[in-house]
């Protein structure tokens, strides 16, 4: 499997972003021709080799004529419709980037997604980058992303509606889920563009991967920090194993007064809400009264929702809450197909290699229905259709020796304009704070 992994040591921005993209060897003919193609008169992308702090890196300026102009939602989309060098996959990528940021604004002024107007991130700077990095992220073709805990910054800045503390409203709002990092840096740190692009294409957020790293893009920042290189890596690689890794939320309540056709509704909500599992476990609490643990275990990203869905269902006080990380078979969905029909299932594979179908039970049951059979003989079916022919199936390969690995090496297989807050009317992420980052 394909992945990249941001390591977003000194924050992330749109600039950034598309540096590290175009550094780890995005085709950059390709991102100037999506550029020139919004057809933004006067833009020109400006790209160069820098250092920072003793690093070779990658910056990008987007120069522009100066604007005064607020777009809204609508209008974003119109200039990404009209883009005839967009890839229908790099356009929805970039609309999702710019709709998260719309969302994020609608929910702070208390308005829809139709009235926001944006500053900061209608800019035409923001445009490209978020463009920018949704045609790169396209052409990098990664499986998955993977992204570090964000460092949101220190203090305060200025933006259209006045001081705000960092994060500011709108960045804070898009960065709900998301893991944060403390770096005791007197500066806005993670833009709203770089919170609206992590918010979008990120899948898991830790540490890095067990990978095997083939490409590391690095984008420069403008921002000079003393004691540390305001750079985001970008890491390409393959993951290693059959085995992932990846940080989940356990969420736990005990009910003692809630009936079991309540517990059932709170748990099918939880499903639907994106619960990777939800259960109960028989317990007594004070008194000797029988009660239950009802326990959730979800993606950080999905924890606020959670909560609030067992909050209102169960009229629980309180939820503990804990960070976990878990090791997952590599799988995939796949079909298999028997006498009595078409069976959808799973494979996954073991450390070794080995795959094991695991036939869904839904998928089962509507044959069963449809064939006038016993549940368990299709279940049995469908086992050994999958056992006996199903070329199309690739497994992965196993984990090399231990030996292997030493004599011969492992090969396994959707910038931060951090200057002291300029803001001016050319506005990258971190220009001058005169636009609204609401």
């Amino acid at each position: 499997m394909k992945v990249a992994y941001l390591d977003c040591s000194t924050g992330i921005s749109g600039d950034m972003t598309l540096g590290a993209l175009l550094d780890v060897g995005v085709d950059e003919t390709s991102i100037r021709e999506a550029v020139h193609s919004l057809d933004l008169p006067g833009v020109e992308l400006q790209i160069s080799e820098v250092m920072q702090s003793c690093f070779r890196a990658t910056h990008v300026l987007v120069k522009h004529p100066e604007q005064h102009a607020h777009r809204h939602y609508s209008d974003i989309v119109k200039i990404l419709d009209q883009a005839s060098s967009l890839t229908p996959s790099a356009r929805s990528l970039a609309q999702q980037i710019f709709l998260a940021v719309a969302k994020a604004e609608a929910k702070v002024h208390g308005t829809d997604v139709e009235k926001i107007h944006f500053h900061e991130v209608g800019a035409i700077d923001s445009i490209v980058d978020i463009v920018g990095a949704a045609v790169g992220f396209d052409l990098l073709g990664c499986d998955q992303v993977h992204c570090s805990p964000l460092p949101t910054g220190r203090g305060q800045v200025l933006i259209d509606h006045g001081v705000c503390t960092v994060p500011t409203p709108g960045t804070a709002e898009l960065l709900k889920g998301i893991p944060l990092q403390d770096v005791p840096i007197e500066a806005e740190l993670t833009t709203p563009t770089g919170a609206a692009i992590v918010k979008t294409i990120v899948d898991q957020f830790g540490s890095l991967p067990a990978m095997t790293i083939s490409d590391i893009g690095y984008g420069a920042g403008t921002m000079k920090f003393a004691s540390r290189a305001n750079l985001l890596r970008l890491f390409v690689g393959e993951l290693q194993s059959a085995i992932g890794t990846d940080e989940v939320c356990l969420l736990e309540t005990n009910l003692d007064d809630v009936s079991g056709e309540v517990i059932g509704h709170t748990q099918a909500r939880l499903f639907e809400a994106g619960a990777a599992d939800v259960y109960t476990i028989p317990i007594n609490m004070k008194k000797n009264r029988p009660a239950v643990i009802l326990s959730v275990i979800c993606s950080p990203i999905d924890r606020e929702k959670l909560e609030q869905i067992i909050f209102d269902e169960t009229g629980t006080l309180g939820i503990r809450r804990q960070s976990l990380w878990r090791s997952t078979l590599s799988r995939q969905a796949h079909t298999v197909v028997t006498q009595f029909g078409s069976i959808l299932g799973k494979v996954a594979w073991q450390r070794n290699g080995t795959p094991a179908f695991s036939p869904e039970f839904d998928s089962c049951s509507e044959v069963a229905t449809s064939s006038g059979k016993p549940l368990r003989e299709i279940y049995r079916a469908a086992t050994s259709a999958f056992m006996q022919d199903q070329p199309e199936l690739k497994a992965e390969q196993p984990l090399p020796s231990q030996a292997s690995r030493e004599d011969h090496g492992s090969h396994d297989h959707h910038g931060h304009d951090h200057d002291q807050h300029s803001h001016d009317s050319h506005s990258h992420d971190h220009d001058g704070h005169t636009h609204d980052h609401g």
